[in-house]
């Protein structure tokens, strides 16, 4: 059965199939209603937004019901349940290529009235693939409201109309771009000490060099080449003089500079427009020959051998010679020294530009959900190749092919990378050209470039890489985006019809129902010079992100916010065709910057924001990117090219969002690992801590059981010493120490005279030691009143073993009874006892 058969059957049987717009039943509103505006809008709308228009509609691509605001800077469309923004139906001004307006009738079925069913649409076409239709309620006049709103903002016919210069520098101020590309040119002379600066700039002292190149201000006014930046990187050998003699024979002027070069090698990078050889090809120009063959210096090594040229043509070779016809043409290889001539077969600006349309409606028909709100099972009748998928699409090469983007794509990567192998394996120097220099020689250089050196892969590089190719060497913005411009090219947009540029394919009718379009719904409402050149290199770089997904320090999510930012005009470092156009503008001091918001996103998350490679590795790709041919085979983007047809597709990034999310756990677990390691740095300085009190506190007590266990041993002597004299010893409690002595106390001596201090209450002699500070107290018991003799001296007479047979005492430091006839206690000198020998007492006689 053929496909249209087959959807006519299937509409046929249900004609409320959930998704699409057939599910809508119009009719039944007879009134209109009023939409008031959301409550909060303010909160939804940026620095300067103001609403100009306003409708409420259903998108009919999910189905979603709400209101749509036009503004001075987009389509802003809140949903009516959620009241949140709807990124799809949500696109700003500038990144829509064409709209229109349609009326779909469908002639009533057997049990309807004899009125007529009409859905009043309106369709927006995008530069970011997508492509929206909003259906209106009849009768209403709100689509006229929103499509008038359209005709007056969405393409201004003066550059100050556009939203960057009514919202202003606001926080994202911008630095001079002059600043940046000086420094970057003294990045690559190796002058790593110097810094440009505005007053370096004005002064003129930015104009240094190295051994082989200089900076040059011979176009600090603009006069040579209005397309080129006020300062150029040129051959040290070469003149201003003939630099101004050589730039005649390019076209615009456009004359051969350098882009990039090596520092140990000296090979070089340069770029230039197309030779003015004419119709013969006979036509010469000495200061160009020799401008170019300054570029083939000598090679490394002392050989004194000049290095290869190779001039790479980035048209088809038949192109170059139809270009003949109009001055222009191709160098001769004989003309120039040690050359050779390379095409490399890239379609123009217009080849592109439709190669873009046929990959947008390819991806509307076949993605999983299209702007008709059909998905795309039930748009082929029950049957798919695949549900729209990723793999399948890329499997479907007759339809996929047939756009020829990805075969632009691959011709793109492959030149540049011939480019980058002559340089990196030759040290060759290559000079690019197309036509004008601006749109294919920016892709090649800026992409060989990026090949080429490491500093360009990271964020900071890749900012520098296109301020330098795209900005300052004059790609033109304006007329490639389709935006005003200074010059006034892009201004008288196109107002006639093109289906070949734009087929309706997007919108697919039923039997029976025929569109009818207002006067205006064709416009194409671009110039004949908008093409995809710019968004096409930032896919050739998405390209080599997922070949190298190592070497770069950007994303592929930073590469769609950049893409989407440049799309938008938001900011004003991609408005105007030149760098002079934007210094006349002064659009650096009245517009905010796209680095700085994006730099400002960054800042708000840091290192794990989505704009930072999770894999990136600079110590794995140190030098050159030198893919082999095989690798050079092109895929579907598919956070870019799928994001609104297949959102789930978009998400292919599911291994990097699974690989963020294990980073960001990681990084939870990290900062639980740092504080627990803190904690614990914090309880063993603790332990340490209460280990050296117990040290201190276990020395203590050690000393003081050595002192316990000494203070023992003299109570063992002291005690054994009065039972030596007859006395009893008794220690309390409270250490004070008792001496009973049995016997009659009479005769008490007069005078007690000793080195202690003592005192005497009531029959008892109370001793203090001071040297071993504690109190001894003797009491002396009387037995007898009747006994004669003194107890203490019958003691000494007849205990004492340090009694001499004359009645002397052998240990007079004793201080006993009989020292000097005196009671002065009773006191042992340990030191002296523990020193005598026994045989000193018992068995050595005097």
């Amino acid at each position: 059965m053929p496909r249209n058969r087959r959807i006519t059957s299937l509409r046929d049987s249900d004609n409320k199939i959930e998704g699409s717009w057939d599910a809508i039943e119009w009719t039944k509103i007879d009134q209109p209603v009023s939409r008031p505006v959301p409550h909060g809008l303010s909160d939804f709308l940026y620095e300067a937004e103001e609403v100009l228009a306003e409708g409420y509609g259903v998108l009919v691509n999910t189905d979603e019901a709400g209101t749509l605001f036009v503004t001075n800077f987009r389509l802003l469309f809140l949903s009516e349940g959620s009241r949140d923004i709807i990124a799809l139906g949500t696109i700003p001004l500038a990144t829509i290529e064409r709209y229109n307006k349609i009326v779909v009738k469908q002639q009533s079925g057997p049990r309807q009235s004899e009125r007529t069913l009409t859905r009043r649409l309106l369709q927006v076409i995008g530069k970011d693939m997508r492509i929206i239709i909003f259906a209106f309620r009849p009768r209403t006049k709100q689509r006229r409201a929103v499509f008038e709103a359209l005709l007056r903002c969405a393409r201004p016919t003066r550059l100050w109309d556009l939203y960057a210069f009514s919202s202003g520098p606001s926080r994202f101020s911008n630095t001079s771009p002059r600043v940046r590309l000086v420094n970057e040119y003294l990045r690559l002379l190796g002058v790593k000490l110097r810094h440009s600066s505005l007053s370096t700039i004005e002064d003129g002292s930015f104009t240094l060099s190295n051994n082989w190149w200089r900076i040059s201000d011979v176009n600090a006014t603009y006069d040579m080449c209005a397309t080129y930046p006020f300062s150029l990187l040129l051959p040290k050998s070469i003149r201003d003089e003939d630099v101004l003699q050589a730039c005649k024979f390019r076209a615009r002027c456009r004359l051969p500079v350098i882009s990039w070069c090596d520092g140990n090698t000296g090979a070089v990078l340069a770029r230039s427009s197309q030779p003015l050889v004419g119709l013969m090809m006979n036509m010469r120009s000495n200061a160009d020959e020799n401008l170019v063959g300054a570029l083939c210096t000598e090679l490394p090594g002392g050989k004194r051998e000049r290095r290869k040229l190779y001039i790479a043509d980035a048209r088809p070779r038949k192109n170059a010679l139809a270009n003949g016809a109009m001055g222009g043409g191709s160098e001769s290889s004989s003309n120039y020294f040690q050359s050779e001539i390379v095409f490399f077969g890239i379609d123009n600006i217009h080849a592109m530009r439709e190669s873009l349309v046929r990959l947008r409606d390819y991806l509307d028909t076949h993605g999983t959900k299209s702007s008709d709100g059909m998905s795309s099972f039930l748009r082929h009748g029950g049957w798919t190749w695949g549900g729209g998928n990723l793999s399948s699409m890329s499997a479907s090469v007759s339809t996929l092919g047939d756009s020829g983007w990805l075969i632009h794509i691959q011709n793109v990567l492959a030149g540049s990378a011939w480019i980058a192998a002559r340089v990196a394996l030759e040290s060759a120097s290559v000079l690019v050209h197309c036509s004008d220099g601006w749109d294919r020689t920016s892709q090649l250089v800026a992409l060989a470039s990026l090949l080429l050196d490491p500093y360009y892969r990271t964020i900071k590089g890749f900012q520098a890489l296109v301020e330098k190719d795209w900005l300052a060497f004059g790609h033109p913005f304006a007329d490639r985006t389709g935006m005003p411009s200074l010059s006034g090219s892009g201004l008288d947009l196109s107002r006639q019809s093109s289906s070949t540029n734009f087929p309706s394919s997007p919108m697919r009718q039923t039997p029976g129902s025929f569109p009818s379009q207002s006067p205006m719904s064709n416009q194409t409402q671009t110039s004949n010079n908008y093409s995809p050149i710019f968004l096409q290199w930032i896919d050739c770089v998405s390209q080599l992100l997922r070949m190298y997904p190592f070497a770069f320090e950007f994303s592929s999510a930073y590469l769609v916010d950049f893409l989407d930012c440049t799309l938008s005009c938001r900011f004003g470092n991609f408005l105007c065709n030149s760098e002079k156009e934007r210094e006349q503008c002064g659009v650096s001091d009245a517009c905010g910057c796209l680095w700085m918001y994006l730099d400002d996103m960054r800042a708000s998350v840091g290192s794990s924001h989505v704009h930072y490679n999770l894999f990136y590795d600079p110590s794995k790709y140190e030098g050159p990117l030198l893919p082999p041919a095989a690798a050079l085979a092109p895929t579907l983007w598919p956070q870019f090219h799928l994001r609104w047809s297949c959102p789930s597709e978009a998400q292919a990034g599911e291994v990097e969002a699974q690989c963020r999310h294990l980073v960001e756990r990681i990084s939870e677990l990290q900062k639980a690992k740092d504080v627990a390691e803190s904690k614990a740095r914090e309880t063993f300085a603790t332990m340490e801590a209460v280990k050296a009190e117990i040290r201190n506190e276990k020395q203590i007590s050690s000393t003081a059981m050595n002192l316990a266990r000494k203070a023992n041993r003299e109570n063992d002597i002291i005690k054994r010493a009065i039972q030596s004299l007859g006395c009893r010893m008794h220690v309390s409690g409270n250490d004070e120490c008792t001496i009973n002595i049995e016997s009659n106390l009479i005769n008490l001596p007069e005078r007690i005279t000793s080195s202690r201090s003592t005192r005497e209450t009531e029959g008892s002699l109370h001793l203090y030691d001071e040297k071993m500070d504690m109190p001894i107290a003797v009491t002396l018991t009387p037995d007898n009143d009747d006994v004669p003799e003194n107890p203490i001296l019958r003691v000494c007479e007849n205990l004492c073993p340090q009694r001499t047979r004359e009645g002397g005492c052998k240990w007079p430091d004793a201080s006993c009874a009989q020292h000097e006839s005196q009671l002065v206690g009773l006191r042992a000198n340990y030191d002296a006892f523990d020193r005598l020998s026994i045989y000193d007492g018992y068995f050595q006689p005097e």
